[in-house]
């Protein structure tokens, strides 16, 4: 491309500190330098990842900065080392790093990469570095990516090529929320043929678990959630009943252990609360039920005790639904296109990227019609695929 190893000038949503609005600014995007790929974003989604960074308590030195994650682009120009990309792939970023060269990328065992981390702030969650700037200032990358931007540039280990025909406003999601979910139930859960489980919280993240648990063959999906207008898109991803805890007097979890003679043999946690965390551990069987903690919490404690577990039972946690990242990312997206998953009912608007505060307010208020179309605004993940 033309725009090869020149400074590009394009817009992007910069948040300049906590608690107040991004706003559309033109930046300048540097090169990519050695290993790094830089690469025109087509389309985004906003998750609630971002949301909390803005707006709840994220650390002051990951400002200023540019959010988003979840996205789908096309690569304009590599920098020196890079083999695996070419000007004009399409591509998607991706959160965690897969370096496929560290003793945990080399593990069957874990997603995780001894580089991931080392490359992101852990107070922050913002890149370490960045090639974007504005005002004459530093704009950092959020995990690495900064996806509310027309141009971003990000480490090759954060990049995961895709089929070529992929529809980019459709598969954005996939890059965090529903790999996250759906890997869950399949990967992380390990949800068995013709076993019971229960979905706590029905946002993206937690409709995609129930499609996991669906695409396992679990024989009843018990979908659990405070608003009944989401069991209908809960049906259309695989949920076989519907509980909301504010019907009952009773603890939720002793509502399932009834329902299914004794408990779920499996369950995952969607919404990061730990009350939440405590009623999924307990609505599994004590002799062999597993949980999985899926919702993101940073700062607040559950309790457990041993006999929670002396009888067979298990908890697990998932980050990205234990997918490698990148081969996992480009795995999904071969699913959507042989039409194995469902991608296309999880967006619910299309906005332009000077609508990112709308789309964000939307999020944060829950004032939205998407309870009847779609996941959920709040908590539980992204509702834009906001197209460029």
């Amino acid at each position: 491309m033309d725009t090869a190893g020149k400074v590009i000038k394009c817009k992007a949503a910069v948040a300049w500190e906590p608690n107040k609005p991004m706003v559309i600014e033109e930046i300048e995007v540097a090169p990519p330098q050695a290993n790094e790929v830089r690469v025109k974003i087509v389309a985004t989604s906003v998750c609630h990842s971002d949301l909390y960074h803005l707006y709840e308590g994220m650390h002051k030195d990951g400002f200023p900065v540019v959010l988003g994650h979840e996205a789908a682009g096309i690569v304009e120009s590599v920098g020196p080392g890079v083999t695996e990309f070419t000007p004009g792939d399409k591509v998607m970023p991706v959160f965690l790093a897969q370096c496929r060269d560290c003793h945990l990328c080399k593990s069957p065992k874990t997603n995780q990469c001894m580089k991931a981390w080392t490359e992101v702030s852990k107070d922050s969650l913002t890149g370490v570095d960045s090639r974007l700037s504005c005002k004459g200032k530093k704009i950092l990358l959020f995990a690495g990516t900064g996806t509310f931007s027309e141009y971003t540039v990000i480490k090759q280990n954060r990049v995961a090529k895709i089929h070529p025909d992929a529809p980019l406003d459709k598969v954005c999601p996939l890059s965090c929320g529903i790999c996250t979910g759906y890997g869950s139930a399949v990967n992380v859960a390990k949800v068995e043929e013709g076993s019971s489980c229960a979905v706590f919280g029905l946002g993206a993240v937690g409709l995609a678990a129930v499609m996991g648990c669906k695409a396992a063959g679990a024989k009843r999906i018990i979908a659990v959630d405070t608003n009944p207008e989401k069991f209908d898109k809960a049906k259309i991803f695989g949920a076989t009943d519907f509980v909301n805890p504010k019907d009952h007097s009773k603890p939720i979890h002793e509502v399932l252990v009834e329902m299914t003679n004794g408990g779920v043999d499996f369950s995952l946690e969607c919404v990061g609360s730990p009350a939440v965390v405590e009623s999924a551990l307990h609505s599994t069987i004590p002799a062999w039920g597993v949980c999985v903690i899926v919702g993101f919490n940073q700062v607040q404690k559950f309790s457990a005790l041993p006999t929670d577990f002396t009888t067979g039972r298990s908890m697990k946690g998932a980050l990205f639904g234990g997918f490698k990242s990148k081969d996992g990312l480009t795995e999904m997206v071969q699913r959507y296109m042989d039409k194995k998953i469902m991608v296309d009912e999880f967006i619910t608007h299309n906005m332009g990227l000077d609508q990112i505060m709308e789309a964000v307010d939307l999020m944060k208020a829950a004032k939205c019609p998407i309870h009847r179309k779609g996941p959920g605004c709040i908590r539980n993940h992204y509702i834009v695929a906001t197209k460029y």
